[in-house]
């Protein structure tokens, strides 16, 4: 299991929205073939050595931030008051563990607190959750430990504090995958074609801020300017709740590829086109329509005169709580899809 290690190491790094920093340090580590850039939003920009520059350009992205918290402020007795970063649902933050990046970028284990049901009113024991109504507790006893010996300040970026593992049958648990899932896809497809000739010229995006507006990829396209573009996303996958032909995201079934979300309607002659690439190579996939979410293909798709993008899908269970699964097995046929589309790109391409 070639890059077990490379998905290991990306979930495992903290990085909400604005905080990639450790990301993009996994991301130099690993993209060893790729001549590697860093903007000032800490976007990553791989480029294949052997673009030509006179060729259809073509971009690969994923987004390198997580939904996590934000410190808001520190109450007297020192407990964390904190807002999220990203979509959460109230009732999965309650009661879970967190690290807090203190200055000095040292990352201290938390857990996010609640009133003990001893003390709390039949009523109060019926209310959902919310998290206005939440605070993270650190261990310490005072606002001045919390500053001063902790070293939490205002605004410290607060993730999971979740390990990645993976079982026997190829099923991985972590943080994250929403979309480190897709950052690994881009860097084993950059990778793994490295030393390949192709028709076109291939660029790799790793965008920031995905979470909170798309707001990276607003800034690689721009930077980039591609002809054609293809997302890998760790999507929310649905084959907990939904059976036979509800279901469009389910788990060792090949990577979703989506024909709409609230982000995007698919160029439906490039989705076409990849759909019959998957064929051709008997690659597994799942179709799928969304009513709502969004991915940066709803940045990438709008700019430049419009840029015909797919979105490569790989299924994620429980997406954006601490404990996400995903098949390697699915992650292993998005970047096999990917490869084979980029490979089979003609170098007079029209969509």
């Amino acid at each position: 299991m070639k890059y077990v290690e490379l998905i290991r190491s990306l979930t495992d790094a903290n990085g909400i929205s604005g905080f990639e920093d450790e990301v993009v340090d996994v991301i130099k580590k690993y993209a060893v073939s790729e001549k590697v850039a860093v903007d000032t939003m800490n976007n990553v920009f791989l480029g294949k050595k052997q673009n030509a520059g006179n060729r259809p350009l073509v971009m690969i992205d994923a987004h390198s931030d997580e939904v996590g918290f934000m410190v808001q402020f520190i109450t007297g007795n020192g407990l964390l008051k904190f807002i999220p970063i990203g979509g959460w649902q109230d009732a999965n933050v309650a009661a879970q563990r967190v690290r807090v990046r203190n200055r000095n970028g040292v990352y201290i284990k938390g857990v996010v607190a609640s009133i003990p049901p001893h003390f709390l009113t039949a009523a109060q024991k019926d209310a959902p959750p919310k998290i206005e109504n939440m605070l993270i507790d650190v261990g310490a006893t005072s606002r001045e430990e919390v500053i001063n010996d902790f070293g939490i300040d205002i605004a410290a970026p607060v993730v999971p504090d979740v390990d990645f593992s993976m079982n026997s049958n190829g099923i991985m648990c972590a943080k994250a995958f929403d979309d480190r899932i897709g950052a690994a896809a881009v860097i084993a497809t950059m990778e793994d074609l490295a030393r390949e000739e192709l028709n076109i010229d291939l660029i790799g995006t790793i965008s920031t801020q995905e979470e909170v507006g798309l707001r990276g990829a607003e800034v690689t396209v721009k930077t980039v300017n591609p002809d054609i573009a293809i997302v890998y996303e760790g999507t929310p996958a649905d084959d907990t709740f939904t059976s036979g032909y509800e279901t469009q995201a389910a788990l060792k079934k090949g990577p979703q590829l989506r024909h709409r979300d609230g982000s995007m309607i698919t160029n439906p002659r490039f989705l076409a086109f990849v759909r019959s690439i998957a064929k051709q190579y008997n690659i597994p996939f799942q179709d799928a329509v969304r009513a709502g979410g969004g991915t940066d293909g709803g940045k990438i798709h709008l700019v430049t005169g419009a840029v015909p993008t797919v979105v490569i899908g790989i299924p994620v269970r429980y997406a954006h709580t601490h404990y996400g699964y995903c098949a390697y097995d699915d992650f292993i046929n998005a970047v096999e899809l990917g490869k084979a589309v980029l490979r089979n790109i003609p170098g007079d391409l029209n969509y």
